[in-house]
C-alpha cells in the first residue's frame, strides 16, 4: 500500500473532518485523479521529439502516454488537425500515490532556488494544476540521453468542493505552499 494512501487515511482524514465539521468520512475530500501532460508545439516540423517526450512521460508517470492530437488546424502556427502535438497520462490509485510522494519528496525539493508551489492555481472546483519547466528534475530522467529540456503540466483533481478544502488536502498531504 502506498505510503501517501496511508497518511490519507491515518492523518488527514480526521484532520479535515474536525476542520470541516463532516459529518460523514464519504464527505472528506480525496484525490481523485493526476493527469500529466506534455504540450510539445515543436512536434510540427520534429516528429521525433514527440517519441522522446513520450519515452520520458512514460518513465516519470510509469505508464505509457497517450499522443494526443490537434482538434483544429490554425494556419499562424502552421497546426493542421490531427497531426500529433502532445502526449498525456492520468494515473488513479497506486500508481497516484506514488507519483505524488515521488514528486513531493524527490522531485520539487530538486528545482532550482525552489521556494514552494504558488496556492493561487485552484480553478475554482476543488483541482489544482502545477506547472513544472523542466523534466529532468525527476529522478527516472536519464541527464545524458535528453534531447531538449521540455515542461509539462500536472493537474490534480479533488473531490472538494471548494479550493480551501482543496488546499487544505494538499497541504496536510505534504504540498509545499508558499502563500
Amino acid at each position: 500500500m502506498a505510503y501517501l494512501r496511508d497518511k490519507y487515511q491515518q492523518e488527514v482524514v480526521p484532520q479535515l473532518k474536525e476542520a470541516f465539521q463532516y459529518k460523514n468520512p464519504m464527505q472528506v475530500p480525496r484525490i481523485e485523479k493526476v493527469v500529466l501532460n506534455m504540450g510539445l508545439g515543436e512536434a510540427i516540423n520534429n516528429s521525433k521529439i514527440l517519441d522522446s517526450a513520450a519515452v520520458e512521460l512514460g518513465r516519470i508517470a510509469g505508464q505509457k502516454p497517450v499522443i494526443t492530437r490537434a482538434k483544429k488546424s490554425i494556419a499562424a502556427f502552421k497546426l493542421r488537425a490531427g497531426v500529433p502535438i502532445g502526449c498525456t497520462v492520468t494515473l488513479r490509485q497506486d500508481r497516484m500515490y506514488d507519483f505524488l510522494a515521488r514528486l513531493l519528496n524527490v522531485a520539487l525539493p530538486r528545482v532550482r532556488d525552489f521556494k514552494g508551489v504558488s496556492g493561487k492555481a485552484f480553478d475554482g472546483n476543488g483541482n489544482y494544476t502545477l506547472g513544472i519547466r523542466e523534466q529532468i528534475i525527476f529522478p527516472e530522467i536519464d541527464y545524458d540521453k535528453i534531447d531538449k529540456v521540455k515542461g509539462l503540466n500536472v493537474c490534480i483533481v479533488t473531490s472538494a468542493k471548494s479550493d480551501a478544502e482543496a488546499k487544505e488536502l494538499l497541504r496536510l498531504m505534504g504540498m509545499p505552499f508558499r502563500n
